[in-house]
């Protein structure tokens, strides 16, 4: 029985000069869709994030401080060989998209990244306070220092 040898990955400045980059692309951009958001202010905003994150296969990011919901779906259209099924009749996003600046080997950084509905719920506690005490937490427990008491008054 003979494994399968994966496909290597190549970076931009390994492809041959004057080769068709499509050639050896592996269609990120098509494999997903970020929409800008609203910069969260407040608890409702995060909750609504919080909402997103619940879906199968969505995720958030923060990129120049822009926030943006990414949806992890494949273009219906993609062909096993990562070319374009409907290439005469593609939308015009795509049309506009180039091989100059494409992800053909980005590495996806980002300034924040979520992934879950709990790293948002603590990612806007740790801004706003905890929306929710937890009743079973025990007072002697907490990291702050209990509230001092009143001075007399004379």
């Amino acid at each position: 029985m003979s494994v399968a040898t994966p496909p290597v990955k190549r970076r931009r400045d390994q492809v041959p000069k004057g080769a068709n980059l499509c050639d050896y692309c592996s269609a990120k951009c098509c494999q997903y869709f970020a929409l800008p958001m609203e910069q969260p202010v407040n608890r409702k905003d995060y909750d609504f994030i919080r909402w997103y994150l619940l879906h199968d296969r969505a995720s958030c990011f923060v990129d120049d401080d822009n926030w943006y919901l990414l949806v992890h779906t494949t273009c219906k259209h993609l062909q096993s060989d990562n070319r374009c099924g409907i290439y005469e009749t593609r939308p015009q996003i795509c049309r506009e998209y180039t091989t100059d600046e494409c992800e053909f080997d980005d590495d996806w950084c980002y300034e924040m990244y979520f992934e879950t509905p709990e790293q948002i719920d603590e990612y806007a506690d740790a801004l706003l306070g905890p929306q929710f005490v937890d009743p079973k937490a025990s007072k002697r427990n907490s990291l702050r220092s209990r509230r001092p008491t009143a001075l007399p008054m004379a």
